[in-house]
């Protein structure tokens, strides 16, 4: 019987490390940082943390910290930061080029992020990730992997400020 990682008060926590996609490594190889699993921040900190993750190519961190945005969040926006972190999944999955898991991850996300179109909390692009995602699954879909635009791959987590208008 394999023995599992465990941290000081008992609870299993895989000690392998992980590659940039979070792919675990072998014990004892070269990996890169990990996000700590007990994580707390504000959700504009959250907000701010994953989309320099997402900015820097490393989506599975970056669903590491939606992940405990979404296990502290208030219940009424739970599903919200849930959608967010499937997002970041569904984008760890195309990197490592696994069509399958990242179109019904990013569909799933979609459909999470979608209920919160009216009044989006905490500044979130909500629309505007619900048709990433939907976008982007589609487009898996019908033509695979290879044709999307890889400079494209970088959802915006929240609204940009409008500008003011020109005299």
């Amino acid at each position: 019987m394999t023995q599992r990682d465990r941290d000081e008060q008992g609870r299993a926590r895989n000690a392998r490390p992980r590659d940039g996609l979070g792919c675990p490594l072998p014990h004892g190889a070269p990996g890169v940082e990990r996000i700590d699993e007990d994580l707390v921040l504000t959700p504009q900190e959250s907000l701010e943390q994953a989309q320099q993750l997402l900015d820097d190519g490393r989506p599975f961190h970056a669903h590491e910290v939606l992940e405990g945005a979404w296990k502290t969040a208030p219940e009424a926006q739970r599903a919200l930061w849930k959608g967010l972190a499937q997002l970041a999944v569904g984008l760890t999955h195309l990197h490592r080029g696994n069509a399958t898991g990242a179109t019904a991850l990013l569909r799933r996300a979609a459909e999470h992020i979608r209920p919160y179109s009216q009044g989006p909390p905490h500044s979130i692009a909500v629309a505007e990730l619900v048709d990433f995602a939907a976008e982007t699954a589609e487009t898996i879909d019908q033509a695979g992997l290879a044709a999307l635009d890889h400079q494209r791959l970088t959802p915006k987590l929240r609204a940009s400020a409008e500008s003011p208008e020109s005299p």
